[in-house]
């Protein structure tokens, strides 16, 4: 089912991908219902010799059908979404495991937390464009702009949250599969936009302490 779509490795992303399935094939089934009535009203409406032209006035009973309808639909959508936007917008879950992302023109600056544990601190052991995270761990991500507005987008773990100068925005995920996934900026940002590319590492527990060793243990310079 709509298998272009990236391969969802976040412990949020089905609640993501089923309300886009859903807003999909309501789309796709308006779109197939007003071709069909279009081609039948070309049809059945086309140039006769001998037809005169009528006038409507219109059709309350149908205006109302086809405004109540839509709404309805668009009701119901936002009810649905509401918890999902709450649980991944508004309620990040605790995590011990903390970093900061701050963009700028072109590249991520990946903050983890020196020896104070703390992070946006000036022990901060600095990276560019590489994050690595241990897999099946809530990972807590302040997110930060020095320049223009960016946006963060990890399109295989459904979330993309806008990096804006002045503000500090706290963003969560919890990747569910090892690998190497792309961190595309998905905001026109400057001439250098294309090229403002990062990656995620998500590593299994024993690899992501190999990491944390041979990179963490290191004093920032």
């Amino acid at each position: 089912m709509l298998r272009w779509l990236p391969e969802d490795v976040s412990t949020f992303g089905p609640e993501i991908d089923r309300l886009f399935y859903l807003i999909y094939y309501i789309t796709a089934a308006t779109f197939i219902l007003v071709t069909v009535l279009m081609i039948w009203f070309l049809i059945v409406y086309r140039h006769k010799e001998g037809r005169r032209a009528t006038y409507s006035h219109g059709n309350t009973t149908l205006e109302i059908i086809w405004t109540i309808i839509p709404a309805a639909i668009l009701i119901v959508l936002s009810f649905m979404s509401v918890s999902t936007w709450a649980n991944i917008k508004r309620h990040a879950p605790d995590s011990d495991f903390e970093l900061g992302v701050t963009a700028k023109q072109f590249n991520w600056e990946v903050n983890y937390p020196g020896p104070d544990r703390k992070v946006g601190t000036d022990d901060d052991l600095k990276f560019d464009n590489d994050l690595h995270v241990p897999v099946n761990k809530i990972v807590r991500v302040y997110l930060s702009s020095k320049d223009v507005i960016h946006s963060f987008y990890l399109p295989n773990l459904r979330l993309r949250q806008d990096a804006v100068p002045g503000r500090t925005i706290l963003v969560w995920f919890e990747a569910t599969k090892p690998g190497k996934y792309e961190i595309p900026c998905s905001q026109l940002c400057g001439f250098g936009h294309s090229g403002m590319k990062g990656y995620l590492y998500v590593h299994t527990p024993e690899e992501y302490q190999k990491w944390a060793a041979e990179n963490l243990a290191k004093k920032p310079s």
